[in-house]
C-alpha cells in the first residue's frame, strides 16, 4: 500500500528531524486524503500506528521499517473485521474475518493479500425471515476463535445452521458442535459426534494393507492438496510417549515440540470414538496423503490428512509415520517392530 503512487505525503504534523522527515509520533495525511497516525524513525513507519482511509476504514498494527508485521487488524468502512497476520506489509498466514455485528464469517489463510488454501467460510442462505445460517470448508481463491464466540462448522453449503447464541454454537444436520479441544485426559466432551465435513469423504473398512487392521478410505474422488480427515486425540507431552511401551503408542502424532496427540485405548474403536477418524489411516512407505497442521473450530490446534495426489473412490488412505530412522545413539531406527520389518523389506526393494 505505501508504494501506491497515490501514497504521497501532503501534511505532516509533529516532530521533524534534520532532514524533515517524520520522527517520533507523527500524523502524515496523504495527496489520496489517507492518514496515518503512528511512530516514525527518520522517516519510515516503526511501532505501532493506524492508518484511516478516505472511505472510512482503517488499519491498524505494529510496522518494522515502513511495512506492518505481524498481526494487524483492518476495520472495514460497514464496522467488520478482520484480523491477519502480516508479512512486509502484506497478509501471509492466519486470519479471521467478522461481520459489523461480531459473527466469525471467516476462519483460514491468507497468501500475498489472498485466501488460500482450505478456509472456513459462513455463509447466510437459508429461509426467508430466519437467521439461519450455513458454513462450508473450502479451498479459498480470495481474502481460532476463543471458545466463547460462535464455532463454524464444517457442514456442506446446503445444510442449515441455526445461531443459538445463548449457547454460543451453531446447529447442523440436528447436532450441535461447541468448542471441544481436547485435554490430557478428555478426548471429547461427545466422542461420538461425527464430523460432517469429514464424513463426505472418508470412511472406515479392514484394510488392505496385510495384517494392519482397519483402514482409511476415500468415499469420493478428489484431487491433490485436498484435506480428508482430522487427527484429533487427548494432548500429552513427548516425555510420556518416551517413557512407556511402544505398545500404548499406536495411535499418537506429534502435534508440537510440546504435545504430542494421542488416541489411546478404548477410543480406538469407531464405537467408543468416531469425532474425528484421522488415527485410522495406515502407513506406507509411498503414501498418498501427508500430515499438515490444521486449525479446527471444533477441536482447535491439531493436525489433518491432506492428499499427495489425486485419489480415486474407495482407496485407501495412507500416511507415512515418519519414524527416525537414525536417532543418535542408537543402531537402528526408533520405531516399533512391525515398522523395522516392513522398513528392511522397502529398503531391499529398493536395492534391486
Amino acid at each position: 500500500m505505501d508504494s501506491d503512487d497515490e501514497m504521497v505525503e501532503e501534511a505532516v504534523e509533529g516532530h521533524l528531524d534534520d532532514d524533515g522527515l517524520p520522527h517520533g509520533f507523527c500524523t502524515v495525511t496523504y495527496s489520496s486524503t489517507d492518514r496515518f497516525e503512528g511512530n516514525f524513525v527518520h522517516g519510515e513507519k516503526n511501532g505501532r500506528g493506524k492508518f484511516f482511509f478516505f472511505d472510512g476504514s482503517t488499519l491498524e498494527g505494529y510496522y518494522v521499517d515502513d511495512a506492518l508485521q505481524g498481526q494487524g487488524v483492518y476495520t472495514y468502512e460497514d464496522g467488520g473485521i478482520l484480523q491477519g497476520t502480516y508479512v512486509d506489509g502484506e497478509l501471509n498466514g492466519p486470519a479471521q474475518e467478522y461481520d459489523p455485528d461480531g459473527r466469525l464469517i471467516f476462519k483460514g489463510q491468507y497468501k500475498d493479500n489472498i485466501r488460500h488454501g482450505v478456509c472456513w467460510i459462513h455463509y447466510p442462505i437459508c429461509a426467508k425471515g430466519t437467521s439461519h445460517l450455513a458454513s462450508a470448508l473450502h479451498n479459498c481463491a480470495r481474502p481460532r476463535p476463543p471458545s466463547s464466540e460462535p464455532i463454524l462448522s464444517p457442514a456442506g453449503s446446503s445444510h442449515c445452521m441455526d445461531v443459538n447464541p445463548t449457547e454460543s454454537v451453531l446447529r447442523g444436520r440436528g447436532s450441535v458442535y461447541h468448542f471441544d479441544k481436547s485435554t490430557s485426559s478428555c478426548i471429547s466432551t461427545n466422542a461420538l459426534l461425527p464430523d460432517p465435513y469429514e464424513s463426505e469423504r472418508v470412511y472406515v473398512a479392514d484394510s488392505l494393507i496385510s495384517s494392519a487392521g482397519e483402514g482409511l478410505f476415500s468415499k469420493v474422488a478428489m484431487g491433490p492438496n485436498t484435506v480428508m480427515s482430522f487427527y484429533n486425540g487427548v494432548r500429552i507431552t513427548h516425555q510420556e510417549v518416551d517413557n512407556r511401551d511402544w505398545a500404548l503408542n499406536g495411535n499418537t502424532l506429534s502435534l508440537d515440540e510440546e504435545i504430542v496427540i494421542d488416541v489411546p485405548e478404548p477410543y480406538n474403536h469407531t464405537s467408543k470414538y468416531c469425532a474425528s477418524l484421522g488415527h485410522k489411516a495406515n502407513h506406507s512407505f509411498t503414501p498418498n496423503c501427508i500430515y499438515d497442521m490444521f486449525v479446527h473450530p471444533r477441536f482447535g490446534p491439531i493436525k489433518c490428512i491432506r492428499t499427495l495426489r489425486a485419489v480415486e473412490a474407495d482407496e485407501e488412505l495412507t500416511v507415512a509415520y515418519g519414524y527416525d530412522h537414525s536417532p543418535p545413539g542408537k543402531s537402528g531406527p526408533e520405531a516399533p517392530e512391525w515398522y523395522q520389518v516392513e522398513l528392511k523389506a522397502f529398503q531391499a526393494t529398493q536395492q534391486k
